[in-house]
């Protein structure tokens, strides 16, 4: 009976020492290196990122880039520049484009001007840019030829006459066979033609008739939500 008695108060008391024994260590362990990082870095309050600052004015090409940039639904600062009072030849302005013309763009740390270049990097900041290289080029190729080629020919009084059927014969055959210069997908390189298509017709008046495909294809780009709410509310 003495012996019945003393298991009865001793075992409830080794299955609590069993039970409490293993936590003792683990709570003396140190937590993993990896886990103060993160409870470090969580405590620090996050840093807004710098929203995208473009820099542009009337009658220059910055409402290109305001269209790709609605396009792309990137969010940026518009600086209006002052022409006529000079405020591009600045110094404020001039740190960013030396060559005191808009549009220019300071996003972070990079600062970028030729309009060109502004719409390819938009595209790779988006991921709108293809990963082969000869796809990417493409691109880049139609934004290269809206600025240097297509814009002098259809601007230029004395090269209109002759270098618009050059041009635009082509871009019409392209253009009966797919929506956009590439294919099924809009890229920088139809904001480039169609906005340049756009301007000269509007502030020169030129007839497009002769290339349905191009007037079709200029139908298509100034429907666009982006384009209405950028370029066609000049």
């Amino acid at each position: 009976m003495y012996q019945t008695l003393l298991r009865k108060i001793l075992l409830p008391t080794s299955i609590v020492v069993f039970t409490l024994q293993p936590i003792k260590p683990l709570l003396a362990l140190p937590l993993p290196q990896n886990d103060f990082i993160q409870l470090s870095e969580s405590s620090q309050k996050p840093t807004k990122p710098t929203k995208l600052q473009l820099y542009g004015s009337l009658k220059t090409r910055t409402p290109m880039i305001q269209w790709y940039l609605e396009e792309l639904g990137i969010s940026y600062d518009y600086i209006s520049l002052d022409i006529k009072a000079g405020e591009q030849h600045q110094p404020e302005f001039l740190a960013i484009n030396p060559m005191g013309k808009v549009p220019a763009i300071v996003d972070g740390d990079l600062k970028l001007w030729e309009s060109g270049a502004i719409l390819l990097y938009l595209a790779e900041k988006d991921q709108q840019m293809p990963n082969l290289l000869g796809e990417r080029a493409k691109i880049a190729q139609w934004v290269i030829f809206a600025n240097s080629t297509l814009s002098p020919a259809l601007f230029t009084a004395s090269k209109r006459e002759k270098e618009m059927p050059i041009l635009l014969m082509p871009l019409n055959q392209i253009l009966q066979k797919q929506p956009f210069l590439l294919g099924e997908i809009l890229t920088a390189g139809d904001i480039a033609v169609a906005y340049y298509l756009y301007a000269a017709k509007l502030l020169l008046s030129l007839d497009y008739n002769q290339y349905p495909n191009v007037v079709a294809y200029l139908d298509r780009m100034t429907a666009r939500t982006a384009f209405k709410n950028t370029v066609g509310k000049r």
